[in-house]
């Protein structure tokens, strides 16, 4: 599940779309049954979330989860970002990327996060632990 309202968010989740396979369900967490997963709106306005039959995964690891379910390379990349050696650095990767996200391609007004650059927004952190400070700019 996926931030709907955010430009680049949306944009991400075409291109996951296109790499994808049938086992894998790309939605808006606006759309989406967040009580009848057992989630909440503001665990989903916080990270990218995927709901897997061996696990719930926020933030970088819903990411390497959902490549997972991608053809080659992405299930590839997905399986390496998934080792336990690079949780450190998919944790960074993902909060630099949250951070900048109105920078990236497809960015709207609603991509800016509370305090980028003045501009109005929301958090949006790492994982179901909470939210991870933004990368050092």
């Amino acid at each position: 599940m996926f931030d709907g309202d955010c430009g680049f968010c949306t944009w991400s989740a075409e291109r996951l779309r296109r790499w994808s396979t049938d086992e894998l369900a790309i939605v808006p967490w606006q759309r989406a049954d967040l009580a009848g997963m057992g989630l909440t709106a503001e665990e989903c306005a916080e990270a990218v979330r995927c709901i897997a039959p061996d696990g719930r995964f926020g933030g970088g690891q819903a990411v390497a989860r959902a490549l997972q379910c991608c053809r080659q390379p992405w299930r590839a990349m997905g399986g390496l970002l998934s080792a336990r050696v690079m949780a450190p650095l998919v944790v960074r990767g993902y909060a630099a990327v949250a951070a900048n996200r109105h920078r990236l391609p497809g960015a709207t007004p609603a991509c800016a996060l509370d305090g980028d650059e003045g501009r109005g927004g929301r958090s949006h952190g790492e994982g179901a632990g909470g939210a991870v400070p933004p990368a050092p700019r």
